[in-house]
């Protein structure tokens, strides 16, 4: 934390001023840098982190070169071991932020948040064992200030104990959530869960639940919903890794959300099963995250700015429900008997 902070007061000093910031993208520009600026860091937007940093590394002999132009002192760049802490954190913080861009968007269901973060912590186990062995596969730009410093030798032991420390935290946070996965993912494999395992729902009456799932066991045609639901979401997922892979943003946001395609199968079930329709709506209706909360926050300050503060909390209501619903109109034909 502390090497993150020391590098957003270095860019603040160069940013924050318009005479500085004007001459840093001038030298820049003179220097043909890859990047034309540097990136100011937004608190509110934690992903914004990463990218100060990747930038900043990618700037810093320049940067070095303009705070000593302004009698500005600053001996950590200079410093290996400071430089090997701020490398690390560059690679630590683009693996945090592919974690945290998994988890964004609407429609995703917890369970899949939680595996993602189950994922993540797997991962961590990787990438303290790639730290120790010292073959850094998975941390570009650390590799690269070891290749520039031969005779620095890497603190091996404070880096691993830091992606150590990371992975204790993770478990901590998430303890609870790992203790309820069974019942994340009844929605999805309620064929494959133990009726006793499962976390008990005031409006589900649990004998009721435990004979309706031994009902539906031999069921073949309720068993092959549930196998083609499993079918849909792996390839919904195959589908939009590709298109990510393409930078096909927009093709993606037509994709089926795996919420959407878990409710359909649900709802696709006759009432004779409500125990186990219920505690599955139930299961479906936990946010995952504050994403959704996040994004309405986010269109209410769009909508309601300088130039529209006539706007009743009535109408804002409104304007925020048309912003963030996905409900699409038949415009035609609301306008055909007009």
């Amino acid at each position: 934390m502390a090497v993150m902070n020391l590098v957003i007061e270095m860019v603040n000093k160069i940013i924050a001023k318009a005479l500085n910031h004007r001459q840093s993208r001038a030298l820049l520009d003179e220097v043909d840098s890859q990047h034309s600026d540097l990136l100011l860091h937004n608190k509110v937007r934690w992903l914004s982190r990463g990218e100060v940093l990747r930038r900043f590394v990618a700037c810093l002999e320049h940067v070095k070169t303009f705070l000593k132009s302004k009698d500005l002192n600053y001996p950590q760049p200079e410093d290996t071991e400071w430089l090997e802490k701020l490398h690390f954190l560059v690679d630590m913080t683009s693996h945090l932020n592919k974690l945290n861009e998994s988890l964004q968007g609407r429609g995703n269901p917890a369970l899949q948040m939680l595996e993602a973060v189950l994922s993540f912590e797997r991962k961590l186990t990787v990438l303290a064992r790639d730290v120790q062995r010292g073959t850094l596969f998975h941390f570009p730009s650390l590799k690269d200030f070891k290749e520039a410093h031969h005779d620095h030798t890497l603190n091996g032991d404070y880096l691993q104990g830091a992606i150590v420390d990371m992975q204790t935290a993770f478990g901590s946070r998430f303890c609870e959530f790992r203790k309820e996965k069974m019942t994340l993912s009844f929605p999805v494999t309620p064929l494959e869960t133990d009726p006793s395992l499962l976390s008990t729902f005031p409006v589900v009456n649990q004998a009721d639940l435990e004979m309706e799932m031994a009902d539906i066991a031999d069921k073949d045609l309720r068993v092959s919903k549930f196998k083609r639901l499993t079918a849909e979401l792996e390839d919904v997922t195959r589908q939009k890794a590709q298109l990510a892979q393409n930078h096909k943003w927009s093709e993606i946001e037509s994709l089926p959300t795996p919420e959407k395609l878990v409710f359909d199968t649900w709802n696709a079930l006759p009432d004779s099963y409500m125990n186990m329709k219920t505690y599955a709506f139930g299961v479906l209706s936990i946010f995952g995250s504050t994403y959704l909360c996040e994004q309405i926050f986010s269109n209410m300050n769009y909508i309601k700015s300088k130039y529209r503060t006539r706007l009743t909390d009535e109408r804002l209501q409104s304007c925020v429900k048309i912003k963030v619903t996905s409900y699409k109109p038949d415009v035609e034909k609301l306008t055909g008997d007009v």
